[in-house]
């Protein structure tokens, strides 16, 4: 009775695909997050009967042939980069992207990571660093005696000092894009990894040949959506249930089976 092995592989990949958008679920708030979905193939099938075979001497082919097939497995975990709205903070060092790239970020072991997440902050030097204290790249460091600070669209960042009537520039933000987002590794904390999947990171200025706007005073949401999510746990909880009735509907055809006299 191959059904009780196939509707197992069913029931495996409809919990693969609660705990994916359970995840979504719960980063529903998390500045940045983009929403995954889950991605699944059939398995090989047994051929009983092969599909173009000679059925007789005179050379009749077999136009369907007998294909059983064996379940369903996970193919991958697919990451949607759709941009995510964006909400007004009005915090000075809270920067979102409007439009493709990311941060680059300084990881404590010299790895640059990458990120959609722009709750920035200053530390005790007045370097611009990430809520983990992480180094925001190129370092930005804004003076303690600045009284002003503004980053326009392009990156650029401008502060004022007492007294002075021209603001000074403290460096520019640059944004990084890969030729194929979703192959980025997810290591938490909002950070992500190149790979040799995502392509190596191509540096660029901000609202220039593609690369999108630096937003000051704004954050990127989640681009989850609740409605859809919902949508496909119900989608998943019945495919789950349906495959949990054909095992129990294979059980009682094999004890009927064993009851034959």
């Amino acid at each position: 009775m191959k059904a009780l092995n196939t509707a197992a592989t069913g029931m495996l990949a409809q919990q693969l695909n609660i705990e994916v958008v359970s995840n979504n679920i719960a980063n529903m708030n998390t500045t940045g997050f983009k929403r995954q979905r889950a991605e699944f193939q059939d398995l090989l099938y047994q051929n009983i009967e092969r599909v173009g075979a000679n059925s007789s001497d005179t050379g009749t082919v077999v136009p369907s042939g007998i294909q059983v097939g064996v379940g369903v497995r996970a193919a991958g975990i697919y990451r949607i980069t759709d941009q995510g709205s964006l909400q007004n903070t009005g915090n000075t060092f809270d920067l979102a992207v409007n439009g493709r790239g990311f941060f680059q970020i300084q990881l404590p072991d010299g790895q640059d990571a990458y990120t959609r997440a722009g709750s920035f902050q200053i530390d005790q030097t007045g370097q611009l660093v990430t809520p983990e204290g992480y180094v925001v790249q190129p370092a930005i460091v804004v003076p303690q005696t600045a009284t002003d600070v503004s980053i326009n669209e392009q990156g650029d960042v401008e502060f004022l000092e007492a007294g002075a009537t021209a603001p000074a520039n403290a460096g520019r933000l640059n944004l990084v894009i890969f030729p194929n987002e979703v192959g980025l590794e997810a290591i938490g904390s909002n950070m992500l990894l190149e790979s040799q999947a995502s392509g190596a990171p191509v540096l660029g200025v901000p609202s220039q040949n593609g690369y999108g706007a630096v937003m000051q005073g704004f954050l990127e949401q989640s681009n989850v959506n609740a409605v859809s999510e919902i949508t496909a746990m119900i989608s998943a909880q019945r495919a789950y249930e349906l495959n949990s009735k054909v095992i129990q509907t294979a059980d009682e055809m094999l004890q009927a089976a064993n009851n034959l006299r």
